[in-house]
């Protein structure tokens, strides 16, 4: 087989993959429920919504703080949103000075408050920087939730509401986190709109 062909067949697989993995998302639907009360009980005590990640999940991370800040779909005022993953000075003076594990849980520890929402992204559940950042944050008093994968792995514990993503390839993982997040951008858009 030529590497063009062994290409074009990596493309159907990975296709049918992901089809397999979203024919299994309505199992989700009741826990991704509970995330939007959770998300619409925090912006109306006045809190925010804190994102953070590794690698891919960063990225995932800052970019639904930004749908929240800017908009998703409907017209309506600024939701209070942040993603610990994109202050460099920050990222790098902490990982530095201190150790890239608490890297998270520090900015917590600055910016959190009760009333808060904070969701932590990672594909295995084991993810050290994000299981303590979660840990800070339920000392607080903020609700915690876990976009997670595979078995959970520790996290499951530390999250108030841990979604796992039941598959063991993290690129699916990360597909199903970003399907639950834009789904609840659309559906934040609708509940605050139809406030306004």
């Amino acid at each position: 087989m030529s590497i063009i062909d062994s290409v074009a067949t990596s493309y159907v697989e990975s296709l049918n993959r992901h089809q397999a993995l979203f024919e299994t998302m309505e199992a989700y639907h009741q826990e991704s429920m509970q995330l939007l009360e959770a998300c619409h009980s925090a912006l109306q005590a006045g809190g925010k919504v804190i994102w953070f990640g590794n690698g891919g999940s960063a990225a995932d991370a800052q970019h639904l703080a930004a749908e929240f800040v800017v908009r998703y779909k409907l017209e309506r005022g600024p939701l209070a949103s942040i993603a610990l993953t994109t202050d460099t000075s920050i990222l790098t003076a902490h990982s530095n000075d201190y150790h890239f594990d608490t890297v998270f849980e520090r900015q917590v520890q600055a910016l959190c408050k009760p009333e808060d929402l904070v969701i932590g992204l990672t594909t295995s559940g084991t993810s050290a920087n994000i299981n303590l950042a979660l840990e800070a944050a339920n000392k607080i008093g903020a609700f915690t939730v876990a976009l997670t994968g595979r078995e959970g792995g520790k996290v499951k514990d530390i999250a108030k509401l841990p979604i796992i993503i039941k598959n063991d390839e993290t690129a699916r993982i990360q597909e199903a986190h970003m399907f639950i997040g834009h789904w609840l951008c659309e559906a934040i858009d609708m509940v605050v709109a139809e406030q306004q």
